[in-house]
């Protein structure tokens, strides 16, 4: 068998074993659950909580206004900004002045807080 052809062939085997891996990868993986997309942070996500102050809450619109620290998880520093909420709820028991622990994300081109809890 010639150089070329013998190149060729590993070539082939290693897409093979790349696509392979990555099918097995995928299959092994667990969908998520219906809890995946409540509000309250995961494990994983303790670390991406932000500190900041309620500065006003709209709840009709869905927004909350807070002054936050550094957002890690998005490259952001700190300020004061209008945020979208991720689900209703989150507003609840919330008022101006709180002291609040809190996850943000951008989605869809806007900022969202998905998870939120008063600091004690």
């Amino acid at each position: 068998m010639k150089l070329g052809a013998i190149m060729k062939a590993n070539r082939i085997l290693l897409a093979l074993a790349l696509a392979s891996a990555s099918l097995a990868h995928a299959q092994s993986s667990e969908p998520a659950g219906h809890d995946a997309h409540h509000a309250q942070p995961a494990a994983g996500e303790q670390g991406l909580l932000s500190e900041g102050e309620v500065r006003k809450v709209d709840r009709e619109a869905g927004k909350l206004t807070l002054r936050h620290g550094p957002l890690a998880n998005l490259g952001m520093p700190a300020m004061t900004m209008v945020f979208a909420v991720a689900d209703p709820k989150l507003l609840d028991g919330l008022s101006d002045g709180d002291k609040v622990r809190f996850t943000a994300d951008k989605k869809e081109g806007k900022f969202v807080v998905t998870s939120i809890e008063r600091a004690n």
